[in-house]
């Protein structure tokens, strides 16, 4: 009789409001709907980690301000992958088996983001990819997984393009990292310049710690490279290759991954003029114009969002990047009336525009790769002002 009682007692408080509930009994309506965010905070590829983990944290500050997505708040569950591989891959189990996320975003390095993906394909999330490791997107192998970035592919293309076209280089140098990422693009710039006939007069694959890379950049220079590729997103691996030129009083142009013009550079540089000379892949909507405007839609952000964050220390589209993957997940979720993984994913394969700062967007069935390559650019990497750049002497004339 008591127990029946208790019970009866609880149900009628539970329906009134009385207490509350237990969290996992909490109404799909009322729940807030949690994002897994695999994020490098520290370690020697953290650099772009924070620069995104500055816009997710601000959006999903403004969307549950505006009173969340139907009603119900963003809550951004973050680990920090410190860039190691077997971290991310035990972080993405943690936050899918015993926080379950709803949606993952991340990692922020292509060798992580590589050991991951499988892992949440399996279990059918809407994944976000922010790297541009190529296989990350399959649409029949990775059906859930998105790109809201641009792929190694078109970044590839971009600084080719510059280096071939506009600076007339003749014998091509690539130099990486010895991660994931540095490995792939290395290889497939490698394969691309060999496959149109050019000449790859020096290659190599360096750790990202290693502290003197003046050897490397001497035998780069004794190969006769007269325009030198760079892959890795460490800034620290960048300031020291950048020194190195510089003792060798060797000029040859640097053209490459995007940090390259990162803020953190110029901190470690032993001269200012070392910056002289390389040229980052960039895009379009974080490009001042012949006139050093920003596009009318960028400008707003980082009006708005430099009020409250740090920008002066990271680049600017990493930012909006981030920015605009939250606004897209609101806008799916939206539409299709609920967080379930299907529907949301059906919106996104609708080939409808997701309107965004970094990018208009759009995905279909077959392809879920959203950046056109029209957006892509290359900038001058020591015009940083306000976390932006000013396009590369000769790109876009």
């Amino acid at each position: 009789m008591r127990t029946r009682l208790f019970l009866i007692v609880t149900v009628f408080a539970l329906a009134m409001g009385l207490v509350t509930s237990p969290a996992g009994a909490q109404s799909g309506a009322s729940a807030p709907i949690k994002i897994g965010w695999l994020v490098a905070l520290t370690g020697p590829s953290s650099t772009p980690g924070i620069g995104f983990d500055r816009g997710l944290k601000f959006t999903a500050e403004q969307i549950n301000k505006a009173g969340g997505v139907r009603g119900r708040q963003i809550e951004i569950v973050t680990r920090d992958t410190q860039g190691d591989p077997t971290k991310a891959v035990n972080a993405a189990l943690e936050m899918l088996n015993n926080e379950h996320v709803e949606f993952v975003v991340g990692p922020t390095n292509s060798g992580e983001a590589l050991a991951v993906e499988p892992i949440v394909a399996r279990n059918k999330i809407p994944h976000f990819i922010i790297t541009n490791a190529d296989p990350l997107i399959d649409p029949v192998k990775f059906p859930y997984a998105f790109r809201v970035a641009a792929t190694m592919t078109k970044w590839t293309e971009a600084a080719h393009n510059y280096v071939l076209n506009i600076l007339k280089a003749k014998h091509i140098g690539i130099i990486g990292d010895a991660t994931g990422y540095g490995t792939l693009n290395v290889g497939m710039s490698e394969q691309m310049l060999k496959a149109a006939g050019i000449t790859v007069a020096y290659k190599s694959l360096v750790e990202a710690n290693q502290t003197d890379l003046t050897a490397d950049m001497r035998k780069a220079k004794n190969a006769g490279t007269d325009a030198l590729l760079v892959w890795s997103d460490a800034v620290g691996f960048h300031s020291r290759l950048l020194n190195a030129r510089a003792e060798l009083g060797w000029d040859v142009p640097i053209v490459g991954h995007p940090t390259l013009g990162a803020g953190a550079v110029k901190q470690l540089l032993a001269k200012p003029e070392n910056w002289e000379k390389v040229y980052n892949v960039g895009f379009r909507c974080c490009s001042f114009d012949q006139e050093g405007r920003l596009p009318e839609r960028t400008q707003k952000f980082v009006e708005d969002i430099g009020k409250t964050v740090r920008m002066d220390d990271t680049m600017l589209f990493f930012l909006p990047n981030t920015t605009d993957i939250l606004q897209f997940i609101r806008i799916a979720v939206e539409k299709a009336g609920t967080s379930k993984a299907e529907d949301v994913k059906r919106v996104f394969e609708s080939g409808d525009p997701f309107p965004g700062i970094f990018c208009n967007c759009s995905f279909t069935p077959t392809n879920h790769n959203g950046l056109p390559t029209s957006d892509i650019v290359m900038n001058r990497a020591n015009s940083f002002r306000m976390g932006a750049y000013a396009l590369a002497p000769g790109y876009g004339k």
